[in-house]
């Protein structure tokens, strides 16, 4: 099931890359190739940073495939869809769920500390959403002052919680998921933003 989520979380991140490019005037292969980049960005990142060797999808290139063509079939739906930058925060909030908790469980499989856990998880489901970001000339998501990184940390924490208790047990990920996903989806859907004491504006 594991494996399966983390395709299906390739596939969420390859679509936001090219959504996000849609208006960039990009040929095929820049897009596809940043498709890619969004999708396999954070887990390079994770791997790289806890030493994994080798990296992921270097040592199952099921990701890579997966990546290549979902940015491919993308590319020639996404000009049918009218809101696309909505759908790109929406899908990039499914990604960004997925990917921190499956790469939370995978660092605490690999006998790291739960705060590493943590960090990883963040830096995995950010990390992609963040190149892509970059490379398309956006400001990154993450730096913004909408809820996307906290919903990331309290869904770890939620897992770190549950796989406390309830160790092994077979919706610890999915109810984690589900809590980053409704609280991504929810600051989205109604403009939640940090309040304006915790959020830093330099007095002129």
């Amino acid at each position: 099931m594991i494996y399966y989520l983390g395709l299906v979380g390739i596939a969420a991140f390859s679509i936001t890359g090219v959504i996000a490019a849609g208006k960039k005037g990009m040929d095929i292969f820049s897009i596809v190739l940043l498709g890619v980049v969004t999708a396999l960005g954070g887990g390079t990142i994770r791997d790289i940073i806890i030493d994994v060797n080798p990296v992921f999808w270097i040592a199952d290139l099921q990701y890579l495939w997966v990546a290549a063509l979902a940015s491919i079939m993308t590319f020639f739906l996404v000009r049918h869809i009218h809101n696309v930058y909505r759908l790109l925060l929406f899908v990039d909030a499914f990604g960004l769920s997925l990917f921190t908790i499956l790469a939370t469980e995978k660092t605490l499989l690999l006998g790291f500390s739960k705060p590493i856990a943590i960090l990883m998880g963040i830096v995995t489901g950010a990390g992609g959403g963040i190149l892509r970001d970059i490379l398309t000339g956006r400001m990154p998501l993450i730096l913004g002052k909408e809820f996307y990184a906290t919903p990331a940390l309290l869904g770890a924490l939620v897992f770190i919680l549950f796989d406390a208790f309830f160790p092994l047990h077979d919706f610890n990920r999915v109810y984690a998921i589900t809590v980053i996903f409704l609280l991504r989806a929810s600051a989205i859907q109604w403009d939640l933003y940090y309040p304006q004491w915790l959020t830093y504006s330099q007095k002129k």
